[in-house]
C-alpha cells in the first residue's frame, strides 16, 4: 500500500494499477505467508480486476497432489472473505473511491486469482 502521505487522487493510472498490484500482493505474502509470483491490474471506469498467478503454500500444494484441490479452493475463498476489510482498503486508497463490492475466484489450472471490485459512483447500483 502507498505510504499515507501520498494523495491517492494525484496518482497517475499506471500508479494506481501497480498500487493495487503491489498492496494485495503484499498482504497475500504477510498473511499467506507466501505470496503471487505474478499480478496484474485492470482499472475502468467503475471497475477494478486484480488477476495473480502463483504462491501455493506448501499444504496447499500437498492437498493439491493428493487430489484435494476442492480444499484449496474452500480454504482460499474462506481466506478472502475474512480478508475483505484489506484488500478494499488497498483499492479505496489508490484510487480513492469508496469499494461498494468485492468478489473473489480461483481455479488451479492454470493457478489464478481473480479478485473484482465495484466502485462508487456506479449506474449499476440504484444510490451509489
Amino acid at each position: 500500500m502507498p505510504p499515507d502521505h501520498v494523495d491517492s487522487l494525484h496518482l497517475a493510472h499506471g500508479d494506481v494499477l501497480t498500487a493495487i498490484s503491489d498492496g494485495l500482493v503484499g498482504l497475500l505474502k504477510e498473511f499467506y505467508g507466501r505470496g503471487p509470483t505474478q499480478a496484474k491490474t485492470y482499472y475502468q471506469d467503475d471497475l477494478v480486476v486484480c488477476l495473480l498467478r502463483g504462491g501455493f503454500t506448501r499444504v496447499e500444494q500437498t492437498l493439491l497432489d493428493g487430489g484435494r484441490g476442492e480444499s484449496v479452493i474452500e480454504q482460499r475463498m474462506a481466506f478472502q472473505e475474512v480478508m475483505r476489510e484489506r484488500f478494499t482498503a488497498v483499492v479505496e486508497h489508490a484510487t480513492g473511491r469508496p469499494v461498494i463490492g468485492f468478489m473473489s475466484g480461483n481455479q488451479q489450472d492454470p493457478d489464478l486469482i481473480c479478485e473484482v471490485f465495484v466502485l462508487s459512483p456506479t449506474d449499476l447500483v440504484p444510490g451509489h
